[in-house]
């Protein structure tokens, strides 16, 4: 897989919403080995996102940087992605 500079992110800890400073993204679900296709999500001009997979919803702060999230733990380092 290329390296490319799309963030990640996952629910295992199964959070109600997810803040991310990104509106490009990839959804993984859950962790390896339960995560579900890693599905991209574009938010364009809208303010959140729902998973079609997980339903995990996504919300986007501005405040955070591209790959941040808050929860920090539902961060997926790019590196697993490619490995998965």
């Amino acid at each position: 897989m290329a390296n490319h500079g799309t963030p990640h992110f996952h629910n295992q800890p199964g959070v109600a919403r997810i803040r991310i400073g990104a509106r490009e993204f990839m959804c993984t679900g859950a962790l390896p080995p339960f995560d579900h296709p890693h599905v991209f999500i574009d938010m364009g001009d809208a303010s959140d996102a729902i998973c079609p997979y997980c339903s995990t919803h996504y919300v986007h702060d501005a405040s955070l940087a591209p790959g941040a999230c808050e929860p920090p733990e539902c961060a997926f380092p790019v590196e697993k992605a490619a490995a998965a």
